[in-house]
């Protein structure tokens, strides 16, 4: 006959943290499991829970899922993939062009760390500014696919 042992440990109850950030909530588990050697071991989990205004957005790759559904709509796909390859190639060799010329590059330089100042200072700063931005995007999406 077996005879079953149960030992009955006592460790820490679990922790559960939920920090707000700017896409949504992240709550922390942490769950104590006791180990032969001494103390315990910490396994940790973290799940994120989008928030109201990231769900009501539309997602892009949903958005090219129904467009590439749509047997007739395959073929602008392929060629907006085509086109934005060949667009690609064509401003990597622009790009290299000017940087070749003595003087330009610097001058480019300094415009970009100016305008990336600027961009930070006017939409990344202050979180009324992001929501901001957040908008422009969502709405600038859904007027390039149509919705």
């Amino acid at each position: 006959m077996a005879s079953i042992v149960v030992a009955k440990l006592h460790p820490p109850p679990p922790a559960i943290t939920g920090r707000q950030t700017l896409f949504g909530t992240v709550n922390t588990s942490t769950l104590f499991v006791p180990t032969t050697r001494q103390g315990h071991l910490a396994i940790t989990a973290k799940a994120t829970s989008e928030s109201s205004e990231s769900l009501s957005s539309p997602s892009v790759v949903k958005s090219v899922k129904n467009i590439w559904d749509n047997p007739e709509d395959r073929i602008a796909v392929i060629g907006l993939g085509i086109a934005a390859i060949v667009g690609f190639w064509a401003a990597s060799n622009f790009v290299a062009a000017i940087d070749s010329l003595p003087l330009i590059p610097g001058v480019f330089e300094f415009i970009g760390i100016l305008f990336s100042t600027w961009f930070v200072y006017r939409y990344l700063l202050f979180k009324p500014n992001r929501q901001e931005l957040f908008q422009g995007i969502n709405k600038s999406i859904s007027d390039i696919l149509g919705q």
